[in-house]
């Protein structure tokens, strides 16, 4: 299957979730924010949530600063 993440092409396996995808990127859920096709999608839901073929994902990172 292949999705978009950030824009970028990226090929995944069928039981992938939102969860897996961030730990294949090395991002912590308690630091980002996903948007799944244009839908900010609530944290509590990143285990469960299946990936599907050609789903856009855009993940923002938070970064501190001062």
């Amino acid at each position: 299957m292949q999705i978009r993440v950030n824009g970028k092409a990226r090929q995944i396996t069928p039981s992938t979730t939102i969860s897996s995808l961030l730990q294949e990127l090395r991002l912590s859920n308690a630091a980002v924010a996903v948007e799944l096709n244009g839908e900010i999608l609530p944290k509590e839901k990143f285990a469960q949530t299946l990936l599907s073929d050609l789903d856009r994902i855009e993940v923002v990172q938070f970064v501190g600063g001062g």
